[in-house]
């Protein structure tokens, strides 16, 4: 298992941490994760959530834009300024900061999400209302789209 894949809810503690689920915890591990580094996703409210290759990957495309252009400043800006480390106690949770707080609307649980290579972290009740949007879009493409034609 080195995805991260499916979703699960947990309790914020009363003193402001949640445990990340115990099979993400077993991918940051085999990945040797020591810092997690969080970005706040730009189009749903919702943190993307993976390891220093995560950034890398984003630093990466930003190299490739000329530095003389906005586009270059408006990724860094948001790429850097939009984000923060993450730590990992020894239990394998993270304090929610107003940081997360308040860009996702969490509250009181957090639903965790695998998107692969990185997690998302999300309030529960949005992030129901944006699965069930994704998947109306997903039937709506499927419904639309001809049939593949089968040679002779």
């Amino acid at each position: 298992m080195d995805r991260f894949l499916s979703n699960a809810v947990n309790r914020i503690d009363a003193k402001g941490r949640v445990s990340v689920p115990a099979h993400f915890r077993a991918v940051l591990q085999k990945r040797g994760y020591q810092e997690l580094y969080a970005l706040r996703a730009l189009d749903v409210p919702a943190l993307d959530v993976g390891g220093l290759d995560l950034l890398d990957r984003y630093e990466q495309r930003i190299a490739q834009e000329d530095p003389f252009l906005q586009t270059a400043d408006d990724m860094s800006f948001f790429i850097h300024g939009d984000s923060t480390f993450l730590k990992l106690d020894q239990d394998g949770r993270i304090s929610v900061t107003d940081f997360l707080r308040e860009h996702t609307g969490i509250t009181t649980d957090v639903a965790f999400v695998g998107r692969g290579q990185f997690f998302q972290m999300w309030e529960p009740e949005r992030l129901r209302a944006h699965g069930a949007e994704v998947r109306a879009r997903l039937l709506k493409l499927r419904q639309g789209a001809k049939p593949l034609e089968r040679p002779e």
